[in-house]
């Protein structure tokens, strides 16, 4: 791909964007990049930006940025269809995304994570599975590292692996992975997509370029993914399935694997930590996918020993005076909101609000019912929760995160658990769902050490 001396337009100037304007720069073609946000508020990386030469907009876009552009790279949270992008098209400007433009420079072959819930497990989980049968492995993508890094770092790896989100799969046009993984389709994302089918259209995206050589891991179990696995060319391989077929079944705490060309792998989910029905269904879909990009048994059984879940996610922080204090920020919709609940044997005082993501709250009234012993509001949509939820379990409102823990710690009673699962986005008080959770955090921590300052 010869981009010297081509003009690019950037826009979205997050981790992702900065990391391709540079790999563009470096590859010596004429680099703008542009932000809604201004440049007090994106941080340092910008000003090297500006340093090694590329021209910055910060404080909003203009219209003859898009339009003299020969090709625009759009960041993943930049919405694709913002009125500039649409007249860019108009007049044969290409707009792709990041994981585009670096899927089309990587050789090697590519595992992609896409769902509604359980992408960053599930890709840990593989990149753990082949790292422990010997693979050199990357894994990125819409978490830790962009792919474009990848393309940039000297790594000789054996296998990428990516998770992928919906707001990326919208800017594909030939992007392949060898073996795609859809979790689940649920209700997420509706304040960004027209309507539920637009939004599972993009998750499905995945595999519109792939061929008969490639797979496509299923969730046998979603009726949403079911709707469609018909329609797709590659080979399915189904978990969380009834159908005696399927490829993986999961059975009292073991996980058989059934592969073509494969002896059944039997493996042990005793030592798996990670609490959940949903989580034995990621480790399924991991196990698939990293079986059929060459683990070995031994690794993969290694790797679901050893692995830990990342932070904010069903992540306990403490234990005081017999009630356990449970982080999963990471719950931003209402899908996750139940998987979380469903986790717990024991009452919980259920910590929820941010940013309405146009979820349907109504879903959760049984499992409040059945499942809640209070619950805590808080941030922008108070209004809307109370509305749906509000009158089935004690309610109190709150305005911050220090004042919703002492709340439930005050509900709470001994063998209690105290759940942070906003079924939000956080926008409204902090900067991303990781800021939430490190405030719950501190939060607990300061009231476990009994500090001044968290009475």
């Amino acid at each position: 791909m010869n981009l010297r001396r081509k003009r690019i337009l950037v826009v979205g100037l997050a981790r992702t964007g900065i990391a391709t304007a540079r790999w563009l720069q470096r590859r010596g073609a004429i680099v703008r990049a542009t932000d809604q946000a201004h440049e007090s508020r994106l941080g340092p990386a910008v000003a090297e930006l500006r340093n090694m030469g590329i021209t910055l907009e910060t404080g909003g876009h203009s219209d003859q940025s898009f339009t003299a552009a020969e090709m625009i790279v759009l960041s993943p949270g930049v919405p694709h269809m913002l009125p500039a992008l649409q007249a860019a098209r108009a007049r044969g400007i290409p707009v792709i995304g990041e994981i585009e433009l670096a899927a089309r420079l990587i050789r090697q072959p590519i595992v992609a994570v896409t769902g509604t819930n359980g992408k960053t497990t599930t890709t840990e989980l593989v990149g753990a599975m082949l790292a422990a049968s010997g693979q050199r492995v990357f894994v990125g993508g819409n978490i830790g590292r962009p792919l474009i890094d990848y393309v940039d770092s000297g790594m000789d790896a054996e296998t990428v692996i990516a998770e992928v989100s919906s707001f990326q799969l919208d800017t594909i046009e030939t992007f392949r992975p060898d073996i795609g993984v859809l979790l689940n389709i649920t209700a997420d994302h509706l304040d960004r997509y027209p309507d539920f089918a637009a939004y599972a259209a993009a998750k499905l995206r995945l595999f519109e370029n792939q061929t008969t050589r490639d797979i496509a891991i299923l969730n046998g179990g979603d009726p949403v993914i079911g709707t469609h696995a018909g329609t797709l060319r590659s080979r399915k391989l189904l978990f969380n399935t009834t159908d005696p077929d399927g490829a993986a079944r999961l059975s009292n705490r073991r996980l058989i694997l059934r592969l073509p060309g494969h002896e059944p792998v039997d493996l042990d989910l005793a030592g798996f930590r990670l609490r959940g029905a949903h989580n034995a269904e990621n480790a399924a879909a991991a196990a698939l996918a990293a079986l059929s990009a060459g683990a070995s048994p031994t690794g993969i059984q290694a790797a679901l020993n050893a692995f830990r879940p990342a932070a904010h996610r069903l992540e306990t922080i403490a234990v005081i005076r017999d009630v356990e204090y449970v982080n999963d920020s990471k719950a931003t919709n209402v899908d996750a909101v139940l998987r979380a609940l469903e986790c717990f044997a024991s009452p919980v005082v259920l910590i929820m609000g941010g940013i309405d993501k146009g979820g349907d709250f109504g879903l959760l009234r049984q499992a409040v019912q059945q499942r809640c012993r209070a619950l805590i509001l808080l941030g922008g949509s108070r209004d809307t929760l109370r509305a749906a939820l509000g009158g089935l379990r004690p309610t109190r409102e709150v305005a911050t995160m220090r004042d919703a823990v002492h709340a439930a710690q005050a509900l709470a009673d001994a063998g209690d658990t105290v759940l942070l699962a906003p079924g939000c986005a956080s926008f409204d008080l902090y900067a991303n769902y990781q800021e939430r959770g490190e405030d719950f955090r501190r939060t607990v921590l300061e009231l476990e050490a009994g500090r001044p300052d968290a009475s």
